[in-house]
């Protein structure tokens, strides 16, 4: 794989300064799985290109459990692109042959690295489901971005271009320690293959190289979910330390998650129809909503119709669907509760409630308790909603949740809330019979979760409704389901 930078910047040769690598000798360096490569196929002062080879051992990548899983035929691991296309392995070697530049460090020039250079920037070849991809994470932070596609065989044009492409990137003007550090956190996102172990210390590696430029990219979500491989327990807390000061911009996303719904989800206010609705959520609801806010605004709308005085939360996490009822100021009183101390802790922060003014901070309690077991702290309440919780039990425990919810605690209308597993099969990287979370116990077909609820009401006296959750498909159905209970009356 091949990364050239070039400038046109008078003299140009002050390249080789920002670079820290002399253009009159070749420099080799020890990576990960083989060798990079750092020389100058041009240096003048007109013009000046620095180019990095990365030499790659495909044997040694297997040795070193760098290559590919094996899982698809009996050679994969040695018959694969991995040492050939620009991915994780020439971002780690970004970091070590330029990581003063990317550092901003120039010792013999110390005013060069804030300048804003003319630069351009080949890489040679990124592997993408589609040219697209490219220019959805470059186009955003300013650069001209030039497509070369590669044929699947150059002797039967009829194949059609393969998956491969030869990227060209140009910038009127921007500082070298800007383009490396787009380059080492973007390629990566290409990158399905991460040839590193994905844990706290990517996340840090991330907040540090994107955290000036990736709260205000558009696709920051997209890229915090790939650069970490949906694994929620480092996104969630990466996109809200990303946004920080800025909340309604996080984008939250359950891990294992492909693009179809950890990516936006198309949604408009007329899906929201009472304007005083809109008027409360206005911080909150976007041109595009994820998957996940859909739900929590699509239950929040629901329960501002039955204009309820008492309301619980149960499972509720970190409060997001909290901050949203108490914009709500016919409700009088909001419980929330959560079997994790750690998440109470975290919802509280959100909310501010050290901060809170005091006849505010009447109308909203936090408590830890499980579902499983009689609470008398639950009853008495008009409405109960629970997000995506009932996944994360056995499933030999939902009559336990449903006594404590619908024949003790009883309130007037219960909102719960799944994820339709008829809908996974849309999820690219879910192999039959996973989970979209690794926490999940079992996920519902439609048929089966209709069947639940229908037992529940019958059960319990309560009036059923189901309604789907994001864009339907035909044959599938939508992302998620909601099953609506509402007290029988005479």
């Amino acid at each position: 794989m091949l990364l050239t930078i070039s400038t046109t910047y008078q003299p140009a040769t002050d390249l080789g300064y920002l670079l820290h690598k002399n253009p009159a000798r070749l420099q080799s360096i020890e990576i990960a799985g083989g060798q990079a490569h750092i020389f100058y196929p041009e240096a003048t002062t007109e013009r000046c290109t620095a180019a990095l080879l990365l030499d790659l051992d495909p044997v040694g990548l297997v040795r070193g459990k760098g290559g590919a899983s094996g899982e698809g035929f009996a050679l994969e691991q040695y018959v694969n692109d991995r040492p050939y296309v620009a991915s994780s392995f020439l971002s780690a070697a970004l970091s070590k042959a330029y990581g003063t530049a990317m550092n901003g460090t120039c010792k013999d020039k110390p005013d060069l690295p804030a300048q804003a250079l003319p630069l351009a920037v080949k890489v040679a070849v990124v592997s993408a489901p589609g040219p697209d991809w490219p220019r959805r994470l470059f186009e955003p932070l300013g650069y001209e971005v030039d497509i070369e596609t590669t044929p699947l065989d150059p002797t039967v044009p009829e194949w059609g271009d393969s998956r491969y492409y030869t990227l060209h990137l140009r910038h009127a003007g921007l500082r070298l320690q800007d383009v490396l550090t787009h380059l080492y956190v973007l390629l990566p996102v290409l990158d399905n293959d991460k040839h590193y172990y994905i844990g706290e210390h990517e996340a840090e590696k991330l907040l540090h190289r994107g955290g000036d430029w990736l709260p205000q990219h558009p696709e920051r979500g997209f890229i915090t979910r790939r650069y970490l491989r949906y694994l929620a327990a480092y996104v969630n807390p990466t996109l809200e330390r990303l946004m920080e000061g800025d909340e309604s911009s996080v984008d939250s996303a359950s891990p294992r998650m492909e693009e179809h719904e950890s990516s936006s989800v198309e949604t408009t206010a007329a899906q929201v129809t009472d304007d005083a609705m809109r008027g409360l959520a206005d911080s909150t609801l976007q041109p595009k909503l994820s998957l996940h806010d859909l739900r929590l605004q699509q239950v929040a709308h629901e329960i501002y119709q039955l204009a309820p005085k008492r309301v619980l939360d149960l499972g509720c996490g970190e409060g997001k669907l909290l901050r949203l009822l108490l914009r709500q100021p016919k409700i009088e009183y909001i419980l929330g509760m959560d079997v994790s101390h750690q998440a109470l802790a975290r919802a509280a922060q959100r909310l501010h409630l050290d901060e809170m003014p005091p006849r505010q901070r009447t109308r909203i309690d936090l408590i830890q308790g499980s579902l499983l077991y009689r609470d008398e702290r639950l009853a008495g309440f008009d409405v109960a909603a629970l997000v995506e919780v009932i996944e994360h039990l056995d499933e030999n425990r939902l009559a336990a949740l449903e006594a404590v919810v619908f024949r003790q605690a009883r309130p007037a209308h219960v909102f719960v809330t799944s994820p339709n597993a008829d809908y996974n099969q849309l999820f690219e990287k879910l192999n039959a019979g996973e989970f979209r979370h690794d926490d999940h116990r079992f996920e519902w077909s439609r048929a089966e979760f209709a069947a639940w609820a229908a037992g529940v009401a019958e059960r319990h006296g309560y009036q059923l409704r189901l309604e789907s959750m994001g864009e339907e498909v035909e044959g599938v159905g939508a992302p998620s389901q909601m099953a609506v209970f509402g007290i029988e009356t005479n």
